[in-house]
């Protein structure tokens, strides 16, 4: 079966089946929400052959595959025998240590996830119906027009039966219930009460929320509203009804509750959105269009540069779904959206500077995954750009922020808005065509679309070549990345293992590694942590210690200081790789009680002191002190021995690497 060992090696490294909550896929994404994420390896994940990189945000464990993730995930829910296609109520998954930005990005994402794909789609087709009516190659009258139309225009007028749809599932009620609230939203009458002339009374009379009633529910009046394409009162009315079906269920016997509780959720839910829920639910989006408007009105140009320049950071961290919840909320609104639009010129600033690494590298592996990764940024699809090219070599990244926030500037420059939630890259041109046809402000944004790529490609020419083949910041040793899995940390430097094995097969000279503390030897295998003990890391032993004193055991060089000063990592004038790793899980203390006394790429002798800290200030934080110390590049020895076994002291022979 196609990508069986890859699915195998993912659920592993999530920690197994039975610790996966719910996994679903996005663009180039799977998107995992785990019981336990300390239960997850990252390190042997960002390891895997087909996995790109591995970013954790709003709660998601979000492995990063590429342009083939639907095939891996199809794969994945079969391999791991996943219910629902994987996907669970949030009911099953733990939200309690989530920030609310993270609960609110994991909402909008949940919701949006799973109809993004027929969305783009759909909005395609209504974006290209409506280059077609411009250019003058059909009329509005026609039946190829009525019928791509219709197409094109269905989901979005009957977004709330398909959101209604998603947000059940989100909120673990019954998806058709939540069909038959949106449909009730959509229902003819209902819309057309909008227009009515019969005018019962004004309700809220001289103020903002003046509204006319035309009827009322058991005597109670019915602010009409048109709820067709729009998306806060879906989704809050689904949360509604999922609170009313939890305590249906808890008071209707077993024996009935198959039809009286959605009998019970839609009598009650329906008529409390239409009186409360609706009314403040589109009072809440004009307030928020009118919010958005407001600050795009002040400076287009400022907006629009800021857009550009940090919209792939927010894809980076998943905060991007805020942005589509919200430009959903302005189309339903005001009928455009003056905000998404701005970061059209992003896509295209990546595949620029791309275009430029390939042209540059003389590395085939790197060029291998630059050439697909700039067809897929065409398209609006950036994450293998982003992922496997650009951010692992920073410049090109920041060089790419630089030349999106110059198209964002210019997009705002142009006044142009988007109509419509079509496709990416490329496609999303027809999304800037209003009704009044292909203007300037379509040709600003191909203009500045053009502009970003060009000025990507120039960047990355001029400032941008010393980066392309230097060491990667995702190509880090295996055991530094290992140790800090439990600890959620980012190991942003260490030596590049790779390039300084790279030209030879044989192994390294043997040499005696010193010990770096004082205290008592501790074999690795007894260490408190699985990534240690079980050797997955390498060899080594581990040193109770007596004081807070970490000197060299060798002659050579810092590979690696992490900013907490918790671990360093050496390279010997030998080539050995030497990681210290002080106590367990001490990353958490940010620092405090470590202090560090050498730099990266410091050259050091045997002895010579390299991190201070207390130990008594580290054992009454709860944490624990054994620290080992780990040949990291064990494929460069036969073998490594402890020499030595009780107690200890700095400088004594402590290594003998064969």
């Amino acid at each position: 079966m196609a990508y069986e060992d890859l699915s195998k090696a993912i659920i592993a490294n999530v920690g197994g089946k039975d610790n996966v909550a719910s996994v679903v896929h996005c663009t180039t994404r799977l998107r995992f929400k785990l019981k336990d994420q300390k239960k997850a390896n990252d390190d042997a994940m960002k390891a895997t052959d087909g996995v790109i990189s591995l970013v954790k945000s709003g709660g998601q464990y979000q492995v990063v595959i590429g342009n083939n993730v639907a095939d891996v995930y199809d794969t994945l829910v079969k391999v791991g025998g996943f219910q629902d296609g994987g996907e669970v109520a949030d009911d099953y998954v733990d939200t309690s240590n989530m920030s609310l930005m993270d609960r609110f990005i994991d909402l909008i994402s949940g919701i949006f996830n799973p109809i993004l794909g027929p969305m783009c789609a759909a909005g395609m087709i209504k974006g290209f119906n409506a280059m077609f009516v411009a250019l003058n190659w059909e009329t509005q009258t026609s039946g190829t027009y009525i019928v791509l139309n219709a197409i094109g225009d269905s989901l979005f007028y009957f977004l709330p039966v398909i959101l209604g749809i998603s947000s059940a599932k989100k909120f673990g009620i019954n998806g058709y219930l939540g069909a038959t609230i949106g449909a009730a939203l959509c229902y003819p009458t209902i819309v057309g009460m909008t227009s009515s002339k019969t005018v019962l009374y004004t309700l809220f009379k001289g103020t903002i929320f003046q509204a006319p009633i035309h009827m009322t529910f058991l005597g109670i009046p019915v602010i009409s509203m048109n709820y067709t394409s729009s998306v806060i009162p879906i989704i809050l009315a689904i949360w509604f009804a999922s609170k009313v079906n939890k305590l249906a269920r808890k008071i209707i016997p077993d024996v009935v509750k198959t039809f009286l509780v959605p009998f019970m959720v839609l009598l009650i839910t329906i008529p409390v959105t239409f009186i409360v829920i609706g009314p403040i639910a589109t009072w809440l989006g004009d307030a928020i269009a009118a919010g958005v408007s407001a600050v795009y009105n002040f400076s287009p140009i400022l907006a629009g540069a800021l857009m550009g320049a940090f919209w792939q950071v927010f894809v980076i961290f998943g905060v991007h779904w805020g942005f589509v919840a919200v430009m959903m909320t302005n189309i339903a609104a005001m009928g455009y959206d003056p905000i998404l639009g701005l970061s059209l010129a992003a896509s295209f600033a990546q595949t620029g500077v791309v275009a430029a690494i390939i042209l540059q590298t003389k590395d085939e592996k790197t060029r291998s995954i630059a050439i697909p990764a700039f067809v897929s940024g065409i398209f609006g699809v950036t994450e293998p750009a982003i992922y496997g090219v650009t951010l692992p070599r920073k410049k090109p990244f920041i060089l790419s922020c630089i030349a999106s926030a110059i198209g964002g500037a210019l997009i705002g420059g142009f006044g142009t808005k988007v109509y419509i939630m079509a496709g990416m890259g490329i496609f999303s041109i027809p999304d800037a065509i209003s009704k009044s046809g292909i203007d300037m402000r379509v040709y600003g944004l191909i203009i500045a679309m053009a502009v970003a790529t060009v000025l990507g490609f120039a960047f990355q020419m001029i400032f941008g070549k010393n980066s392309v083949d230097a060491p990667l910041e995702g190509e880090v040793a295996p055991a530094v990345a290992a140790a800090e899995n439990n600890a959620n940390a980012e190991v942003t430097e260490i030596a590049d293992s790779k390039k300084s094995n790279a030209a030879a097969d044989s192994y390294n000279e043997a040499e005696v590694v010193l010990a770096p503390l004082s205290g008592t030897v501790v074999p690795l295998s007894e260490v408190k942590d699985e990534v240690f003990s079980s050797g997955a890391m390498g060899k080594g032993a581990a040193i109770e210690p007596s004081e807070g004193k970490v000197c060299s055991p060798v002659d050579g060089q810092i590979a690696m200081v992490f900013p907490t000063g918790h671990a360093i990592g050496l390279r010997s004038v030998n080539g050995a790789e030497i990681m210290i790793h002080i106590g367990m899980d001490t990353v958490e203390l940010d620092g405090k009680g470590f202090k560090t006394l050498v730099k990266k790429d410091q050259t050091v002798k045997a002895g010579e002191p390299l991190i201070e800290f207390d130990l008594d200030a580290i054992k009454e934080a709860g944490y624990e002190v054994t620290t080992p110390v780990i040949v990291t590049n064990m494929k460069n020895y036969h073998d490594v021995k402890v020499l030595t076994s009780g107690k200890i002291k700095i400088s004594d022979k402590f290594l003998d690497l064969q």
